[in-house]
């Protein structure tokens, strides 16, 4: 398909910089199956779903994976460089983005922070470089959490620095295997308080990994989707977990994604019979317009950047003429978009 179709104008003002407080009084834009639009707020999600369903989340936490110092070659310290950690390698090596990476080279020695030794082990041809560090395992963990920023979205990170708050504001509540590099924010809307309505509600919960990378920010560059190729990431669906969804929807209940990042996690763990299987594996799925879906009937998730790959996701789940138009009808409304903005309720169209 033509790129250029899931471009938009969005004015920048609508960008967030801080998320709603409390979080569930985010807007919600909720999309019906027939294409109608109605707005509500986080909070009213309990009034949309039914007993019998079952929320799907991604409890992946977020590492404090911007680090920033000095390279030092032939014992001196030389030009400051920023990096920004995708995923582990092993125990003491991670594969990260550098800037500048025209600077280092194999066997630069790093300071990172006050605490944090490293060396380039290698550099690709895009930036990403390959870092091994002194510490391992469970104390480079805590140096990273130590030394570490919150790794703010560009759109974020380009209009104010990381702070105390954001430490906090970009991680969902329920965040417990950490691994990502972006916080999955459509999981952030969520509230003890929510989570207890939706349980009197008769609404279950489960939990899927994926980590997220920094490719989810990245912009579409083809021209056209076939020529895209999609950034893999680690996922882990559970054997008791397939199990349970699998029963939920034999019992008439629904699955409600929340957040693309569940959303491909489960349509990479189910098969065209539309069995959902334990898997555990990286993914590299990418859903566009004409994908035939074998999950989610419902999908909770924030705004989406133009000609974005979660863009073209939801336009799938919902139809590209019906995103456009709902998308138009949120710009015209002032809602919020982006990690820390509003959010929209998504039925599949039949």
């Amino acid at each position: 398909m033509d790129v250029s179709l899931f471009d938009f104008e969005l004015p920048e003002e609508l960008i967030a910089l801080r998320p709603a407080e409390p979080r569930d009084s985010a807007r919600l834009l909720v999309v019906h199956p027939d294409g109608g639009l109605e707005h509500a707020h986080v909070r009213d999600l309990p009034a949309y779903l039914h007993p019998r369903d079952v929320l799907v989340v991604n409890d992946t936490k977020v590492i404090q994976a911007r680090l920033r110092g000095t390279r030092e070659r032939d014992g001196s310290p030389g030009a400051k460089v920023e990096l920004l950690l995708l995923r582990r390698l092993g125990p003491d090596r991670f594969q990260a983005f550098a800037r500048p990476a025209k600077k280092l080279h194999p066997g630069d020695a790093l300071k990172l922070g006050a605490s944090i030794a490293a060396h380039v082990i290698a550099r690709g041809e895009a930036g990403e470089v390959e870092i091994g560090f002194d510490l391992t395992g469970a104390r480079l963990d805590a140096a990273i959490a130590a030394e570490g920023e919150t790794p703010l979205p560009p759109y974020i990170a380009g209009k104010r620095k990381a702070d105390a708050r954001d430490v906090a504001d970009y991680q969902t509540i329920y965040a417990r295997e950490e691994g990502s590099v972006a916080a999955p924010t459509a999981g952030l809307h969520f509230t003890p308080e929510l989570f207890g309505q939706l349980a009197d509600a008769g609404v279950t919960r489960e939990h899927v990994t994926l980590n997220v990378g920094a490719g989810t920010f990245l912009p579409v560059s083809a021209s056209d989707t076939a020529e895209h190729k999609m950034h893999s990431e680690y996922a882990v669906l559970e054997a008791d977990t397939a199990e349970r969804l699998n029963a939920v929807r034999a019992d008439g209940g629904r699955i409600v994604a929340v957040g693309t990042t569940s959303l491909r996690t489960l349509e990479s763990a189910a098969t065209p019979d539309r069995v959902i299987h334990p898997m555990a594996r990286e993914t590299d799925i990418f859903i566009t317009p004409g994908y035939a879906f074998r999950t989610a009937d419902v999908l909770l998730t924030n705004f989406h950047l133009p000609k974005s790959t979660l863009f073209m996701l939801v336009s799938a789940f919902t139809g590209l003429d019906t995103m456009q138009r709902a998308y138009a009808e949120a710009i015209g409304e002032h809602y919020r978009f982006y990690s820390y903005g509003d959010a929209c309720l998504l039925f599949r169209r039949p």
